[in-house]
């Protein structure tokens, strides 16, 4: 029988974390096993699980974490700029252009530039279309990513869009996001919660959100050491 009251979750986490980590089943089969987990509240149901898992609080410990080292983490980003090419260089001016909501900036540019810093491709995850795009090309080819869909009205090449939509891609969409950092913090949270491997080709930027915004986890590679190291300087 399927699991479809939210009050009941917490009786039956024993049982769907051991299917979980056991059975290592699909998102579609734990969305068919356990749909309370993707309901219109599933942000808030999702972070419950993280919760149970790690008994850390996701929204709060990521966004107080991503503010505590965004300013230093965009430090390191320019003292290397010319390292990293032309994409640091202008996601760091892009940051400078603006005049308001710059903590928001600030946090956005943190975690655009994680991928870069580490020597990984963004790309991989980071996607953003134009809201007269077809819809069908969002989500094409993408396995795991976040999509962002900007209007189509910016005069320059230099100023910042307008994001009208931001989604999680985790073989299925899960539309409605409110902003970027939120996008990441979710799914890192739909990563572990569903004990599914980080991306390859982006596992140090997952590595970095889990053992050094969320704290968890004890042993480091060197990359993420030395950068943990660096933010604490």
């Amino acid at each position: 029988m399927k699991k479809r009251s939210v009050n009941n979750m917490d009786l039956t986490f024993s049982l769907r974390r051991k299917e979980i980590v056991e059975a290592e089943p699909l998102v579609s089969e734990v969305r068919e096993r356990w749909p309370a987990l993707f309901t219109e509240e599933q942000a808030s149901i999702i972070c419950a699980e993280f919760y149970r898992i790690t008994t850390v609080d996701l929204m709060h410990t990521f966004h107080v974490s991503l503010e505590k080292h965004s300013a230093q983490l965009i430090r390191l980003y320019r003292a290397r700029c010319g390292a990293f090419g032309d994409n640091m260089q202008s996601l760091l001016d892009k940051l400078d252009e603006q005049t308001s909501d710059i903590v928001a900036h600030r946090k956005r540019t943190a975690l655009k530039g994680l991928p870069l810093f580490l020597r990984e491709k963004p790309g991989n995850l980071l996607k953003t279309y134009l809201d007269t795009d077809p819809e069908e090309r969002y989500t094409k080819g993408v396995k795991v990513g976040i999509i962002t869909v900007v209007e189509d009205d910016v005069a320059s090449s230099n100023s910042l869009p307008t994001v009208t939509s931001v989604a999680i891609v985790l073989e299925e969409v899960f539309e409605d996001v409110c902003d970027l950092p939120t996008a990441f913090a979710l799914l890192f949270c739909l990563l572990y919660a569903l004990n599914i491997d980080f991306p390859k080709e982006l596992k140090y930027t997952f590595d970095v959100i889990q053992q050094v915004l969320m704290d968890l986890g004890s042993q480091c590679s060197a990359r993420v050491q030395s950068l943990k190291t660096k933010l604490l300087l």
